[in-house]
């Protein structure tokens, strides 16, 4: 039986063996690469920011967690909205 590695009869020769050392470099390194840009936890270039500390995010802890009412909430949201603008596409922060 023949193997990949048989050079004698004008087979592949040894170097055959170096192509599964290549496609891992070449596998790792792109997963390398995806991590470090798309895969990131922080948000990628294609997406708005969506901190925690953005002022709409924080008038919305305010008002879940009671430090302001309604009325209170409305209205400086409305004044955020002029200045921020809203994130997504139905309007909800």
């Amino acid at each position: 039986m023949q193997t990949l590695a048989h050079f004698a009869d004008g087979g592949p020769g040894p170097w055959i063996l170096l192509f599964p050392l290549i496609w891992a470099a070449v596998v790792i390194g792109g997963i390398t690469l995806l991590r470090r840009t798309v895969w990131r936890g922080r948000r990628g270039p294609w997406r708005p920011a969506a901190d925690g500390n953005s002022p709409i995010t924080v008038l919305g802890h305010r008002f879940a967690s009671g430090e302001i009412d309604e009325d209170e909430y409305w209205r400086r949201l409305s004044v955020l909205d002029e200045q921020f603008g809203r994130t997504g596409k139905g309007g909800a922060a």
